[in-house]
């Protein structure tokens, strides 16, 4: 593990697997942090250094002080890949994971080998929903959230049949600095992602959840379709598939980077 300044914020990396081997990079979702990836990490490890980080405001990392945008959070993306050495890695992130990647796979090619982007959007072009949230959050807490965060991440039968998983990610999104939470919302909902699409070049994945409501299929096929020669894969998941899934996950992520499980 080890700690990397990027513009004035100390962001928490922890880095496994063989240090020769080609580097996958993993970006989480929006109140989670980089144990979100845990189902990942025997399969991943076998053939790639894995980098998994806490995102700014979230986790071990620091809270600065908001508004964030993509570009900021891509940046501090790009000063871990600095510090570590890696000129090139693949990219997977989910949700707001997702988001990041879409702008470094147009702003920043050459430090992209290929790109995974799971449950995510491109473009909020309502801002009431992102704007009711936050006027509950600051006057009430994340709490007040957790239950309908849960039902949106998640379906009733896992929730059902993974009661101790949901209860660990409960407890992470509500140890989630609020300010850094806030923040971090005001960047998804400010994103526009609309005319980036078509300058990624790099080979690119989207996953989508069949029973995704947070970002549904709909917006995994605009962001296919516009994304030259994209890929879409989707499972039998709702929001946060990498964890309901996970070994679907790992195995499409896999398959996708040309590497057997």
């Amino acid at each position: 593990m080890a700690v990397i300044q990027s513009d004035g914020c100390p962001l928490y990396v922890e880095t496994q697997g063989p240090e020769q081997a080609p580097a996958i990079m993993l970006c989480n979702s929006l109140g989670t942090t980089h144990t979100m990836w845990n189902g990942q990490m025997k399969a991943f490890t076998r053939n790639f250094r894995v980098v998994r980080y806490d995102r700014r405001g979230h986790g071990k990392s620091g809270v600065t002080k908001g508004p964030y945008s993509m570009a900021m959070l891509a940046r501090d993306a790009i000063a871990i890949m600095d510090a570590l050495g890696l000129e090139k890695v693949n990219w997977c992130g989910l949700s707001m994971g997702g988001m990041v990647g879409q702008w470094l796979g147009a702003n920043a090619p050459e430090r992209i080998e290929r790109l995974v982007i799971a449950n995510t959007h491109y473009y909020y072009p309502d801002k009431d929903f992102w704007d009711a949230r936050l006027r509950t959050i600051r006057a009430k807490g994340l709490g007040a959230i957790i239950g309908p965060n849960m039902e949106r991440w998640f379906t009733n039968e896992f929730r059902e049949r993974e009661p101790e998983v949901i209860a660990r990610l409960t407890e992470i999104f509500l140890a989630t600095p609020l300010d850094g939470y806030i923040a971090c919302c005001e960047a998804v909902r400010d994103m526009d992602h609309r005319e980036l699409l078509a300058r990624i070049k790099a080979p690119t994945l989207v996953i989508a959840g069949r029973y995704d409501q947070a970002t549904p299929v709909d917006a995994a096929e605009h962001i296919r379709s516009h994304i030259p020669r994209a890929q879409l894969t989707l499972l039998d998941a709702a929001h946060i598939s990498a964890v309901e899934a996970a070994d679907d996950f790992s195995a499409e992520v896999l398959g996708f980077l040309g590497q057997a499980r």
